[in-house]
């Protein structure tokens, strides 16, 4: 059976810390990964595939992965991560069927 959720109240009092220093904290997590941006750093769109930058620099280079650069930054469309895994699991549905 679960657990109810603790109230922040009394979650912060079991940590010995102050109340309006934990909401704070859990604020400024929640927003740590803008879902709003439209194009993301080598690292940012990495992590949310599950990668190393080193290997998405590799699918950049073989175009498997739509970037950018602007001036000297690269960047990868948001949509394009969508896209790759996209191809990605009609590629493996494929391999799987035959």
């Amino acid at each position: 059976m679960s657990q109810p959720a603790l109230p922040i109240s009394q979650i912060a009092r079991l940590l010995d810390v102050p109340e309006d220093a934990l909401r704070t904290l859990m604020a400024e997590r929640r927003t740590a990964g803008d879902t709003t941006l439209v194009a993301l750093t080598v690292a940012e769109a990495a992590r949310r595939i599950g990668i190393g930058r080193t290997k998405l620099y590799e699918y950049i280079s073989s175009g498997e992965i739509r970037s950018v650069k602007i001036g000297s930054l690269r960047r990868i469309p948001a949509e394009a991560v969508g896209e790759f895994l996209a191809r990605r699991f009609r590629a493996s549905d494929f391999d799987a069927a035959a």
